[in-house]
């Protein structure tokens, strides 16, 4: 595994050679470029970890078609909680499931049986800090230094009122929730709440959520758009991050916490989030002109996140953590490989010594990368 400490940062994800993806059993489906090196990392992780894969179905005009997917669990291994990083994180999401909020929803089979998906990666990354408030404390320190003081709790899948808001006219009466929360104590003494959001490999496509009067009608209520009535804000990249930041603002309002800040935690070369978040912030008012008691935006990287809880103390989590979720020099050895294997006898090699390196080596230079990666 690459050393998160020491590799250099890449400037792009690698692109997979679609031989390498067919290879490892996890093509065959649409993704994006981020996609397709996540479910091939996730892949790697689950065959390092002897986890069995499973498959999923496709419906066409002939029926059920099984296709095998080694970026998923077999159902015998999410019953058994291999998508989780430890026991311990897998005790700690059961205990959820039993005592979720009223009106919580979690898909179930995502979250179990779904290397991929982003449901599971936040309990891997965030419950190891929910079982340990001090290492909260410490990592969030780090992470937000002009607000946080000390963590007292995490929650997930929450929202701040009962029922999910279908109720309640002081916010969005549409179910949308958090995927965490966390609660604190500022830098200036105050209780205060910390919602965030997590992404792993999203796409920020799809449908947006339907069009309600109450999205409008707290848009312009939050006072925190240039334009409340933007567009942009409405847009598919950009609505969920827009009505999340709306529901911070109204459980200020509500009185449910004094102050609040949300956050949104993403892989740094995750380009389709990372647009969607610059794109959103451009939608802000900027914080100098936002009153005290306005929720303050901000974007983190997940690679932040990991050496955040490196840096406060716990090497080993986040050694793993790195190596599941944002190894992808991992995957560019891999493609280096794969050209190295495809490269015509005597080709001049183009770009850096280590592609010329690369393609004199021998055809099964990408089993000897997987083994030392392994």
């Amino acid at each position: 595994m690459s050393s998160f400490l020491t590799a250099p940062q890449l400037p792009r994800i690698p692109l997979v050679p679609p031989s390498i993806l067919k290879d490892h059993g996890v093509s065959g489906v649409q993704d994006s470029r981020f996609k397709s090196a996540a479910r091939l990392l996730q892949h790697l992780w689950l065959r390092d970890n002897g986890i069995p894969t499973g498959h999923y179905v496709r419906k066409d005009g002939e029926g059920e078609v099984v296709i095998p997917l080694e970026s998923l669990l077999s159902p015998e291994a999410a019953r058994a909680g291999r998508n989780f990083i430890s026991p311990a994180v897998h005790t700690f999401v059961r205990r959820e499931l039993i005592m979720r909020e009223e009106g919580a929803c979690y898909d179930e089979e995502r979250l179990f049986g779904n290397a991929l998906s982003s449901m599971p990666m936040c309990f891997n990354v965030f419950a190891p800090l929910a079982m340990d408030v001090e290492l909260a404390t410490n990592t969030f320190r780090l992470l937000l230094p002009n607000f946080v003081k000390q963590v007292h709790s995490l929650r997930f899948e929450t929202a701040p009122s009962r029922e999910r808001d279908r109720d309640d006219p002081r916010y969005l009466k549409d179910g949308t929730a958090f995927d965490l929360a966390l609660e604190i104590t500022d830098v200036e003494g105050d209780r205060a709440t910390v919602f965030v959001e997590c992404k792993y490999a999203e796409t920020q496509e799809g449908p947006p959520a339907r069009p309600r009067e109450q999205y409008q009608l707290a848009s312009r209520r939050v006072q925190l758009f240039n334009d409340p009535d933007s567009l942009v804000l409405r847009s598919v990249a950009c609505e969920q991050f827009w009505r999340e930041a709306c529901l911070a603002q109204m459980a200020v309002d509500s009185g449910i916490t004094p102050k609040a800040m949300f956050i949104v935690i993403a892989p740094r070369l995750n380009r389709r989030v990372q647009a969607a978040i610059r794109i959103f912030g451009n939608e802000l008012i900027p914080e100098d002109d936002l009153d005290y008691d306005r929720v303050r935006f901000q974007a983190i990287t997940l690679e932040t996140v990991i050496d955040a809880i490196r840096q406060a103390g716990a090497v080993d989590l986040a050694r793993a953590l790195w190596g599941r979720y944002c190894d992808f020099e991992r995957i560019f050895h891999l493609a280096m490989a794969e050209y190295a294997d495809t490269a015509p006898p005597n080709a001049p090699a183009k770009g850096s010594n280590v592609a010329a390196s690369s393609a004199k080596q021998p055809r099964n230079r990408r089993q000897e990368l997987e083994s030392k990666h392994a």
